[in-house]
């Protein structure tokens, strides 16, 4: 038996008025999408016995624990919640909480590591392949079909040519792609239970990580917006316009 970590990261919406990063004060935290595929695969692994205990992972401020309870709902067994907030919070990026995910890995002897395959705010994905690299594990990134065989994970991942098959050794990690499944709703009784399910509380020092960032964000600017389109009754009315804003 194995036992899964999930890697869930909440999204981060709004910029600033001083334009250094995004509002998150006062904001609902909810699940990423491609780590709610993430927390369905690990409840599917532990409901046909292949795995013996789900851990739901979310770093962040004390609202995560919302999203941690939204896993617990799900299925998952426990969680961790690494607490980081004020400026670490803000700069947190990929290569800090894969230096989490390897060392809760390591402190937790977990065999199995599934997350989403990016987050829907900054769209890095970088977190799943960096957490294999500090860990040295095999890792099988976009993965939409999961099947566990022994100490072996056959991967099937989605990639630009089509979809390619591999098998790797565990101790693994997985990112979920959005075909890997569809997560399910978690039932009222569920979301009831998942309030009795405990959620450790650790920091980024009892786990001996630095969380400090090397990069320094600028500036952060919203979208330009867009301008309003107008019609145009001829074909010849089209190349006059695209002429009069420059575009031919």
């Amino acid at each position: 038996c194995f036992a899964p970590f999930l890697c869930l990261r909440p999204p981060q919406i709004r910029v600033k008025p001083d334009r250094t990063g995004v509002v998150t004060d006062g904001v609902k935290h909810s699940m990423n999408p491609f780590c709610e595929i993430a927390v369905e695969e690990a409840v599917k692994l532990k409901e046909k016995k292949l795995v013996k205990e789900v851990v739901a992972v979310s770093c962040g401020p004390q609202q995560v624990q919302e999203t941690i309870r939204t896993a617990l709902a799900m299925g998952a067994d426990r969680g961790i919640h690494v607490e980081v907030s004020g400026k670490d919070y803000e700069t947190l990026g990929p290569l800090q909480v894969s230096k989490i995910f390897a060392a809760l890995a390591k402190k937790e002897q977990a065999d199995l590591i599934i997350l989403g395959k990016q987050a829907i705010d900054d769209d890095c994905n970088q977190t799943g392949q960096m957490t294999a690299a500090l860990l040295d594990w095999p890792q099988g990134t976009f993965a939409s079909e999961v099947t566990l065989e022994a100490d072996k994970l056959k991967v099937v991942r989605e990639i630009d040519g089509g979809l390619e098959t591999i098998k790797i050794k565990l101790p693994a990690v997985v990112t979920a792609d959005l075909r890997l499944n569809t997560p399910r709703y978690a039932t009222l009784p569920n979301i009831m239970k998942a309030k009795k399910k405990k959620i450790v509380n650790v920091k980024p020092a009892d786990l001996g990580v630095d969380v400090s960032s090397r990069l320094e964000v600028l500036k952060v600017d919203e979208p330009p917006q867009r301008q309003s389109g107008v019609k145009v009754e001829t074909v010849h009315d089209l190349v006059e316009k695209l002429k009069e804003a420059g575009r031919i």
